[in-house]
């Protein structure tokens, strides 16, 4: 394999001894390899490296594997994430799929197996990019959005209010993403930190708050009276319709 054509898999592990058995496994395989120690280093890599594959694990310090494989998703359907975890029980498997993990391996696992799993994920994925079409992985968020008199096209990045026409920001989009496939669900501050902004020394709870007053702002006929974007006391914020559906226009 020419090292231009190397494959870059991020390994998000804190058990250094399994981090760097799989990155000398990976290695000898012909890949790329780098090992982030917890899931803020992981998001870091995954922006600034961009890998081609992710091996993730659940558990991990600063921000759990769930968060980071979120937080990934907002931004990225289409890169493959293989999760390892000492977690077997099948609701954690649910859920990760239910998030948008591509496979799904529990701790202790067979090495064979495991970078079988690697190959084939990166081979699928390939498969994709080459057929030129971007319907091999359909977006959750694509197209019109509605709710009340809102529109939002997340290809755009374009909504339609009470304000008029808006050009959304990139973290606005993440926000208002988490919440949609959220809907009904309350969602803490600490879980909008961790998904939405790959929680940081520099973001705090009062971040949060200030997006959440601007988002009212756009979609709220009254602010101070939210219907959409409410408030959890003691917790934090849900997105609900009461009782209207969400319509999508393709």
């Amino acid at each position: 394999m020419k090292n231009s054509e190397k494959k870059r898999i991020l390994i998000i592990e804190d058990e250094m001894h399994i981090a760097e058995g799989l990155k000398l496994n990976l290695l000898f395989q012909g890949y790329e390899v780098s090992i982030a120690p917890d899931g803020m280093a992981g998001l870091q890599q995954w922006r600034e490296w961009r890998p081609d594959l992710i091996v993730l694990d659940i558990m991990l310090p600063l921000i759990d594997g769930l968060s980071v494989l979120r937080n990934i998703r907002l931004e990225d359907e289409q890169i493959p994430i293989l999760i390892l975890s000492a977690r077997g029980d099948s609701r954690d498997k649910v859920e990760g799929l239910s998030y948008g993990v591509d496979d799904y391996l529990s701790k202790p696992f067979d090495l064979e197996e495991f970078l079988l799993r690697v190959e084939r994920l990166l081979i699928r994925t390939s498969w994709n990019r080459n057929s030129g079409s971007d319907m091999a992985v359909p977006s959750l968020l694509a197209g019109d959005y509605t709710f009340g008199s809102n529109r939002i096209n997340f290809d755009t990045l374009i909504a339609h209010c009470k304000c008029g026409k808006i050009h959304l920001t990139d973290q606005e989009v993440k926000l208002l993403k988490l919440f949609i496939t959220n809907q009904g669900k309350p969602l803490s501050r600490k879980k909008l930190l961790e998904i939405g902004w790959g929680y940081t020394g520099k973001t705090t709870t009062r971040t949060v708050d200030n997006f959440i007053v601007r988002l009212r702002k756009y979609f709220e006929d009254n602010p101070k009276k939210p219907v959409y974007f409410k408030s959890i006391r003691s917790v934090g914020y849900i997105f609900d319709f009461d009782g209207e559906k969400l319509k999508v226009e393709s």
